[in-house]
């Protein structure tokens, strides 16, 4: 069985979605099995779909309004990047509400029900395609993972909106007696799961350098704070994915190609700027070229 596995990452999804469209449109991969997390969870229904222009389009015209309702940023865009601070206006009105978050995302959870319809979902689970969500329970301290297989429409919705919940910067979902939240931080890379499932040739795009080895900006703000050290946990977690499925893969020969993010993209991934995320996607399906193709399609444009 062939997968793709998508970790976390945010607005850094573009790029995953460059790779992607590339791997699929240009390769011919055939995948049955969709992994991932966060962002990855989001990119995973509409490439197992095909719906590949459709996924783009929403990637690369995304603005922070349709993700938060709630903004816990002020972001201005400069000549060098942007500068981020704290909404302390919005963080006033979550906690006069009584949310345990800084920001709310309801806008996404919208989003997530407007571009994967009913219908969509239900031609998903005929078709010989499965997804896979990893979803973080904050209440039992560990990660899940949720199947399209075995869920019903407005289920899938939510564990995809609470992959994609990076808190306390997004809201938490509650369901079940039990809290949620993003996928990435148990499980940022989540190979094993497709190993588990019977993946005997996967393809990893993961959304942080191979080397980690970066010049990063001072901090300045304990946003920034939170999102280096997030930065770096997420480091950790992803190393250790990728070494425990190595291992693996050499002990029952599983074919496994990763594709690392070949340069710092930003600090805050929880910055979605239309402009910026258009060049990424066009970036992650250049670099996608640069690897080594295999079975081309004599039909590039055969999937939407």
């Amino acid at each position: 069985m062939k997968a793709l596995v998508i970790s976390a990452g945010g607005s850094k999804g573009a790029f995953a979605g460059g790779v992607a469209e590339y791997l699929i449109k240009d390769c011919c991969n055939d995948y049955e099995l969709f992994v991932g997390c966060s962002t990855g969870g989001l990119l995973l229904p509409h490439l197992a779909l095909g719906k590949i222009n459709k996924i783009k389009k929403i990637y690369t015209s995304v603005t922070q309004n349709d993700i938060f309702s709630i903004n816990p940023f002020k972001i201005k865009k400069t000549k060098k990047g942007f500068e981020t601070k704290i909404n302390h206006f919005n963080s006033v009105i979550t906690f006069i509400k009584g949310c345990a978050t800084f920001g709310e995302s309801d806008n996404l959870r919208k989003l997530i029900k407007e571009s994967v319809t009913p219908k969509e979902f239900q031609t998903l689970k005929k078709r010989n395609k499965k997804v896979i969500l990893a979803v973080s329970n904050l209440t039992m301290d560990t990660v899940e993972y949720f199947k399209s297989n075995e869920c019903s429409y407005d289920d899938f919705c939510d564990w995809a909106w609470a992959s994609c919940n990076f808190t306390p910067f997004m809201s938490i979902l509650k369901k079940n007696n039990f809290q949620y939240a993003d996928g990435g931080f148990g499980s940022f890379v989540p190979i094993m799961t497709a190993i588990e499932n019977g993946a005997c040739d996967i393809d990893v795009i993961i959304l942080e350098s191979e080397s980690g080895k970066s010049n990063l900006p001072i901090i300045k703000n304990p946003f920034s704070l939170l999102f280096r050290t997030f930065k770096f946990m997420n480091r950790q977690n992803s190393n250790k994915d990728v070494i425990i499925a190595k291992l693996v893969g050499l002990k029952q020969e599983i074919n496994i190609n990763f594709y690392y993010v070949p340069t710092h993209l930003t600090d805050n991934p929880l910055i979605f700027d239309s402009e910026q995320m258009t060049q990424w996607w066009k970036d992650g399906y250049e670099f996608a070229k640069t690897k080594k193709p295999v079975n081309f399609c004599q039909n590039p444009n055969a999937i939407s």
